[in-house]
């Protein structure tokens, strides 16, 4: 990475998978190129990806899953995009991974990170890549470990009570795939492998989860907010049940707190999605109240959630 490379970021991704990147391209005399969304949608905007790929771009970082507005990009067509140009894809999944099957080749990322307290597990944090990748790159670390992966990019000792927790996880999730996975009939689940069982539990999970997010939408709208990202039921597929609203005359704060009195946890603020909530116009109006609905979610609760939300409007 040099004065001649050119990094890609957007206006969508957490500032995790933004701040990294100014650093290194403010270190190595990189230009960063920004990747913007369509207001009215939260969708990003693949004319303006087009448009920055060149020549000289070298990476281009992208979520699989907005932590702020549940957009889900379409990363393997992005890809595609992304290589044509010869520049190399790093993938941001951290808020797809309770969401989403991923599957690193499908998406054609050449790096994806993750972390398991997402998918409730403990506090870690995962990277997957091109072996040939990450075996040519520099490694810091002491000269007697490996050379090959991943051992070269784990240097010391590992945190094995974090591990046993990711293993705990894991085995719920396998649960998840033979007890909802095989009554939906999820090929391979009841007698498949780990990968199988995996695969079954975030397919299942997948599946409930659309079944909310129409009722979840359908009600915040009745309720009188105003729903960020997608909100036509024809194109749910390409979000997940991640869903912010503003609520005209009440600061996010004042909302989440009252909902927190009634038993209703939601969050309030930009969710460190800092270019997403400034470019909407809303950083200094304390940014949007944020629902996350994942597979142990209920109709019953997003019921209570709308119902609240009509008591505060006639507040």
């Amino acid at each position: 990475m040099g004065s001649s490379d050119e990094i890609v970021v957007t206006r969508l991704d957490h500032d995790a998978n933004v701040a990294p990147w100014l650093a290194v391209a403010e270190e190595r005399g990189a230009t960063i190129r920004w990747v913007g969304i369509r207001d009215e949608d939260c969708t990003l905007d693949l004319d303006d990806l087009a448009a920055v790929l060149s020549a000289r771009t070298r990476l281009v970082a992208v979520t699989l899953a907005s932590n702020a507005v549940g957009t889900i990009p379409p990363v393997a067509q992005i890809a595609e995009m992304v290589h044509a140009a010869g520049a190399l894809l790093w993938v941001d999944a951290v808020h797809a991974g309770p969401h989403l099957p991923i599957d690193v080749v499908a998406l054609g990322a050449d790096f994806l990170v993750c972390s398991p307290y997402k998918f409730f597990g403990p506090h870690l944090g995962m990277l997957w890549g091109r072996r040939d990748l990450l075996e040519s790159l520099p490694a810091f670390k002491v000269r007697p470990s490996s050379d090959e992966s991943s051992g070269r990019w784990e240097t010391g000792t590992q945190s094995h009570e974090m591990l046993a927790g990711l293993l705990g996880t894991f085995r719920y999730l396998e649960w998840v795939g033979v007890s909802q996975g095989g009554a939906a009939g999820i090929p391979g689940a009841p007698d498949g492998g780990r990968a199988a069982r995996l695969r079954a539990a975030m397919e299942a999970s997948r599946a409930y989860e659309l079944t909310l997010i129409p009722p979840l939408i359908e009600g915040l709208v009745s309720a009188g907010v105003e729903v960020l990202g997608i909100t036509d039921p024809s194109r749910f597929e390409e979000r997940c049940p991640t869903v912010s609203f503003t609520m005209a005359g009440r600061h996010p704060q004042e909302i989440a707190a009252f909902l927190g009195e009634r038993g209703i946890n939601v969050w309030d603020g930009d969710y460190y999605a800092y270019e997403l909530v400034r470019g909407l116009g809303l950083s200094e109006a304390g940014g949007m109240v944020r629902v996350g609905l994942v597979h142990y979610s209920t109709l019953a609760e997003i019921e209570r959630l709308v119902d609240a939300l009509g008591e505060l409007l006639r507040a």
